[in-house]
C-alpha cells in the first residue's frame, strides 16, 4: 500500500505547468520589447519627407504684404499676427481686446478672408496679403464702410470699430449685393460692448441700399 503523504509530495525542480507558464511569459516579454522598435522603424519608412524644415524656437523672419506695403520682421514662432502688426510693424488699427478669438476687435483680412489676428500666428501669414482698418482710408478719403459708420454715428469707444469695418468690408467684397440680414450674419463674430448696434444697422442698411429696412 502506497504512502498518501509520499504520494502528495511534489518532486524537486520545475513542473511542466511551471515551465510552460514561465516560457510563455518570457516569449511575451521579448515580443513586447521588440514591438515598439519594429513599429518605430515601420513608421519611419512610411512617413513622408517633410515639405519644409522645422522652425523655432529662435526668431524666424516673416515677410508679408500689409496694406499694399512689403514688410518683414523676425519673430518667435509663438508670436501672433496681432502682436507682429501692433508691436513690431506699428500697424495698430487691429485692437487687442479679448485676446482669445471671441470679440472680433482684432479682425484683419488675410488673402481676402476675415480672420482673428489674435489667434493667427505671424508665421501663418508668411508671403500673404494682410489688410487692416488702415487700408480703408487713404488719399484723404474714407472707404464707403467707415464713411457710413461716421455718417450714422455707429461707434462709441472705438475699440471694436476697426474689427467691424474690416469684417463688413470683407463681407461686401465677397457679396456686393448682400442684404442687411446677410451682412449681420457675417458680423456675428464681432461684439460691440457699447451696444451701438442700432446705429450699425442704419449704416449697414445704407451700404446695402436698403434704407429703412
Amino acid at each position: 500500500m502506497s504512502d498518501p503523504q509520499h504520494h502528495n509530495q511534489r518532486a524537486p525542480g520545475l513542473s511542466r505547468r511551471d515551465f510552460l507558464r514561465g516560457s510563455g511569459a518570457g516569449v511575451a516579454a521579448t515580443a513586447l520589447a521588440a514591438a515598439p522598435a519594429a513599429l518605430v522603424e515601420e513608421a519611419k519608412a512610411k512617413a513622408p519627407a517633410p515639405d519644409a524644415p522645422a522652425i523655432g524656437p529662435a526668431p524666424a523672419k516673416v515677410g508679408l504684404t500689409v496694406n499694399g506695403a512689403k514688410m518683414s520682421y523676425s519673430v518667435e514662432p509663438r508670436v501672433t499676427l496681432l502682436d507682429m502688426l501692433r508691436n513690431h510693424l506699428d500697424v495698430t488699427g487691429c485692437k487687442r481686446v479679448c485676446d482669445r478669438g471671441s470679440c472680433g476687435a482684432c479682425t484683419v483680412i488675410l488673402d481676402g478672408k476675415p480672420v482673428y489676428s489674435c489667434t493667427t500666428l505671424a508665421l501663418e501669414a508668411q508671403g500673404r496679403e494682410v489688410k487692416t482698418a488702415e487700408a480703408l482710408a487713404g488719399d484723404n478719403r474714407l472707404d464707403a464702410v467707415p464713411a457710413a459708420f461716421v455718417q450714422h454715428d455707429a461707434q462709441q469707444c472705438g475699440f471694436c470699430t476697426p474689427g467691424f469695418v474690416v469684417a463688413l468690408r470683407a463681407a461686401l467684397d465677397k457679396n456686393p449685393k448682400a442684404t442687411p440680414a446677410e451682412i449681420e450674419d457675417a458680423l456675428s463674430g464681432n461684439i460691440c460692448r457699447c451696444g451701438t448696434y442700432e446705429q450699425m444697422r442704419q449704416a449697414i442698411a445704407a451700404l446695402c441700399g436698403k434704407k429703412g429696412e
